[in-house]
């Protein structure tokens, strides 16, 4: 895991995707937070459905991929998928009760390092992030900290959260990491459809274990999940791994760090959790530290010299 796969110009699709997927994941925490649920029950439904949605098409249209990565050199394609999937159950298993023991804007703040942890990852993978991308990432961070007007209370309850919370963010850069790796040559439906269903046999293992119900809530529950199944997972995850495919783990994950402001406006209207004043400069100081990243990423995109893609690679629409 030494070096980056060559990726393809960004298009006007990718960016659509990008867009689409960062308003998508915005309603996950007040979602979670709106929710009369355990969050690892939570958790495991919305992998649960997303899986059972994906995976007939997978196992009807993708058949012959799915088959490859079970044997020969595909093995290893399979294995960053496997353990993407345990990376996701712990980071839904961290950071979706932080949403619950302390404020949506303190947890999705806090789950905002994970740029940081994604830096930290590539640069183990042997890539030297120019000193810009580094600033932008600590600039976006600090943004998206005022931006959500981050509430850290001296509560034990809300302290639990906001290690959670942090926790939750470095599961999410590794997370981000192997779909990466395995985004390189495998399609979108048929990650997502591994990487989903391994999360949501591990979180349903965990909540029969540990006793968590499954069952037995209001109406409105039921919506706030299947609006995380549409919403945050399937148009919100599976966009960002439909982006991996020309887009860098580490500049996908600062992009994520515009669901901040998403989803404080969010808990402003549906919880009543209102925003600090320092709101508005903090977006602006996050939009100039994802600006800082992503242009930043594109010159170091025309610098790198194209390496052909595998002849095995799946086609990127899918």
């Amino acid at each position: 895991m030494s070096s980056a796969p060559y990726r393809p110009p960004l298009d006007a699709l990718t960016f659509g995707a990008l867009v689409l997927a960062v308003t998508a994941v915005s309603s996950s925490a007040p979602l979670i937070a709106f929710a009369a649920a355990p969050a690892l029950a939570v958790a495991c439904w919305r992998n649960l459905l997303s899986a059972a949605v994906l995976g007939p098409f997978s196992l009807t249209r993708r058949r012959a991929e799915v088959r490859a990565l079970t044997v020969g050199s595909g093995r290893r394609e399979g294995l960053y998928c496997v353990v993407s999937g345990v990376a996701l159950a712990a980071h839904f298993a961290t950071w979706m009760p932080s949403a619950k023991l302390t404020t949506v804007a303190a947890a999705t703040a806090l789950g905002a390092t994970q740029p940081v942890w994604q830096g930290l990852i590539a640069r183990w993978q042997g890539r030297r992030l120019p000193v810009a991308a580094w600033a932008g990432i600590g600039v976006a961070v600090l943004g998206a900290v005022l931006a959500t007007g981050a509430d850290f209370t001296v509560s034990g309850r809300a302290f639990a959260g906001d290690l959670l919370a942090i926790v939750g963010g470095m599961f999410a850069a590794v997370y981000t990491a192997f779909g990466e790796r395995a985004r390189a040559t495998i399609s979108t439906t048929t990650y997502t459809t591994i990487c989903y269903g391994v999360c949501a046999v591990i979180l349903l293992v965990v909540c029969l274990v540990g006793g968590v119900p499954l069952h037995g809530w209001a109406p409105g529950t039921w919506l706030a999940i299947l609006g995380l199944v549409a919403g945050a997972q399937l148009l919100g995850h599976s966009m960002f791994n439909y982006a991996l495919h020309r887009v860098s783990a580490t500049t996908v994950s600062v992009l994520i760090l515009l669901e901040a402001p998403g989803a404080a406006l969010l808990a402003w209207v549906w919880l009543g959790q209102l925003p600090r004043p320092l709101a508005l400069p903090g977006l602006a100081l996050l939009l100039a530290g994802v600006a800082v990243v992503v242009l930043g990423g594109a010159r170091a995109g025309r610098r790198t010299e194209p390496v052909p893609v595998p002849a095995d690679a799946a086609p990127l629409a899918d």
